[in-house]
């Protein structure tokens, strides 16, 4: 779990968060949404330690991050995976050398049990047998599940994504949404998701941060966001009349439900 008490980030004589207090639970999907400018990618950055925050602080498990020394951050970091927004794979590099990365920085282990590390994790993401390939040499999809490997390789107890969406199909959206979520539950990651993709609050935002203005504006889950009265957040995730007829419709189809 890790918890924001009052946390405050600004630049110049401009404030970019401005006292959020918020909880990401383990073995859930912890969603930061927005508008660009609302602040949700300064918190991400806090929150892997990026930026200093100006005041407040960042707890990691009842571990205060704001009050480590850089030895205690760096072993924190250990347990701390991150999935790019343009996967960030090294070009000149096999997935086998990709996700084997952290494991050659950070473990002691042989080369033989490296390898049957990342094996098990390539197959893990449905990618047995790409060892060999190249960045070019696969799709995007397969490179975000290149980057989510090499995020998980050392089983870590936090996850962070910006934007894993970003630049893929509505399929194959949806197949590294389910993805996420199903490595946040099988092994009981706190993961953070800095997303704007709509379709990922709906289907895995076990919890939701809606930021405005650098400031925690709605918090829920993807059920209760439907019913939510915040008209910013409706403004904001209802934009087109198609959404908001879709609202509409799905309002409609939970209290007959529930009747």
């Amino acid at each position: 779990m890790i918890e924001t008490i009052d946390l405050k980030k600004g630049f110049g004589d401009k404030t970019v968060i401005n006292g959020v207090s918020a909880t990401f639970k383990s073995g859930q999907c912890n969603l930061i949404i927005g508008t660009s400018g609302s602040g949700k990618t300064v918190l991400m950055k806090c929150l892997v330690g990026l930026f200093e925050p100006d005041s407040g602080s960042i707890i990691y498990d009842k571990r205060n991050f704001t009050e480590m020394d850089e030895h205690e951050r760096k072993q924190l970091r250990q347990q701390i995976g991150m999935l790019f927004q343009g996967s960030a794979l090294f070009d000149s590099q096999t997935v086998q050398q990709n996700v084997m990365f952290p494991l050659d920085m950070f473990t002691n282990l042989t080369y033989k049990q490296k390898c049957k590390k990342v094996n098990e994790t390539l197959d893990r993401v449905n990618l047995k047998d790409a060892n060999r390939k190249f960045p070019a040499e696969i799709s995007g999809g397969m490179k975000k599940r290149v980057g989510i490997a090499r995020a998980i390789v050392l089983q870590p107890k936090f996850l962070f994504c910006d934007e894993p969406n970003s630049g893929l199909d509505p399929q194959t959206s949806l197949l590294i949404d389910k993805l996420i979520h199903e490595i946040t539950v099988e092994f009981k990651i706190t993961t953070v998701i800095n997303t704007h993709d709509m379709n990922s609050v709906m289907e895995i935002g076990d919890h939701i941060l809606y930021m405005y203005q650098g400031q925690k504006e709605w918090e829920g889950n993807n059920k209760e966001i439907i019913y939510n009265k915040n008209q910013k957040l409706n403004d904001f995730i209802f934009a087109s009349e198609f959404l908001k007829d879709a609202k509409a419709m799905r309002m409609i189809e939970i209290e007959r439900g529930e009747k």
